[in-house]
């Protein structure tokens, strides 16, 4: 069992430890590699459909369309595009930020 500080909240101070780990990376291939040390095949597969379906999102593709062409389920649709929506910006952050993004 984790032992948790009463001091201060821990799963902020490691979340921004891990922020700055992936902030400290330098290229695509250095973040993949810590991505698949770091999470379970599971994870990445979580991840990446959230992810893949982001650009669909901000190009208005319906969600059934989405899942058509993806796979993913809707109800996973559906929360990344409250994400999108109501989140902290990180999706948008990022997907305006990659390469290639002129589609």
């Amino acid at each position: 069992m984790k032992r948790r500080s009463t001091d201060l909240d821990p799963s902020q101070d490691a979340l921004a430890d891990l922020a700055d780990a992936f902030a400290g990376l330098r290229s695509a291939e250095q973040v993949r590699a810590f991505l698949e040390d770091l999470c379970t095949p599971a994870e990445l597969e979580a991840m990446s459909d959230r992810w893949r379906v982001v650009p669909l999102l901000e190009q208005g593709v319906p969600y059934r369309e989405i899942h058509d062409r993806t796979q993913v389920s809707v109800t996973t649709i559906g929360r990344v595009a409250r994400v999108l929506e109501r989140g902290a910006g990180g999706y948008a952050a990022a997907l305006h930020r990659r390469p290639g993004r002129h589609r």
